[in-house]
């Protein structure tokens, strides 16, 4: 599994959403790094990671990750996680003994009723909006205009984000071998499980963005229902991505969770 590992302290595990790569976490990467060991990784079929054999799923990730990090002495990691990301260190965590602390940013999976086909069509769309439009995207990302149009999906303040940013992680989504699949299972999939109260041991936090368009915030609940061991944090001035629209919110919530350099 290809990663970065960069900075000091004890290590500090970034997973990266649906269609993304480690990049996903540049704009908070380095000021993590100077309390904590960081190790991104691109999970496998999306950046430099090969695709699973046969089904890839939470379940079969959830199970690539627990050996990439049983291989590297990694277990027990504190971690933090991103939209697909977050689901999957919520199912860590529930199945204990492989994780720390957790983070979970905007976790997907907690949709019902008409939230399923909205999550799935709109995503669907952009997908293929983004592999049509490729060999226009640095342009667009470029001209404030076009860039809100096109990320406020993602983005409650996309004319404020990097350029090179929303460059990258287009050119992920548009690459990534196993998008389709894992849209298809994140949707209309097998159910995340939770875990009932005072069976997590770590410290638990899911942060939630007030203005995300992809997991509604009403979902928040039914997170915190199946993981009450949780604690609910809101982030009031962001959409889908909180270490994207409030940077250092993010990074607090993540320190406080999980420690700043506590071996």
């Amino acid at each position: 599994m290809h990663h970065i590992r960069q900075g000091v302290g004890k290590p500090l595990l970034l997973i990266h959403g649906l269609g993304g790569s480690w990049r996903s976490w540049s704009p908070i990467l380095d000021a993590l790094t100077t309390t904590r060991e960081v190790i991104a990784v691109d999970l496998p079929g999306h950046g430099q990671t090969p695709s699973l054999e046969g089904e890839t799923s939470i379940r079969t990730l959830a199970n690539a990750l627990t050996e990439f990090l049983a291989a590297n002495n990694l277990i027990g990691i504190d971690a933090v996680g991103s939209s697909m990301g977050a689901s999957l260190v919520l199912e860590l965590a529930r199945r204990g003994g492989v994780l720390g602390a957790v983070v979970s940013f905007d976790p997907g999976g907690f949709w019902c009723g008409w939230e399923i086909p909205v999550f799935h069509g709109s995503l669907y769309v952009s997908i293929r909006l983004a592999r049509a439009l490729r060999p226009l995207m640095p342009t667009l990302a470029r001209h404030t205009m076009t860039r809100t149009l096109f990320f406020a999906q993602l983005s409650a303040r996309p004319w404020k984000l990097p350029p090179q940013l929303l460059i990258d992680e287009m050119r992920s989504y548009v690459a990534s071998p196993s998008f389709d699949e894992l849209l298809h299972r994140l949707g209309h999939g097998e159910a995340l499980k939770g875990a009932p109260r005072g069976s997590i041991k770590h410290p638990l936090a899911i942060g939630w963005g007030r203005r995300d368009r992809i997991c509604f915030p009403r979902q928040a609940a039914r997170a915190q229902a199946l993981f009450p061991d949780a604690h609910l944090h809101w982030f009031e001035h962001s959409g889908h991505f909180p270490h994207w629209d409030m940077p250092q919110q993010a990074i607090e919530l993540i320190l406080a969770t999980t420690g700043r350099n506590v071996e």
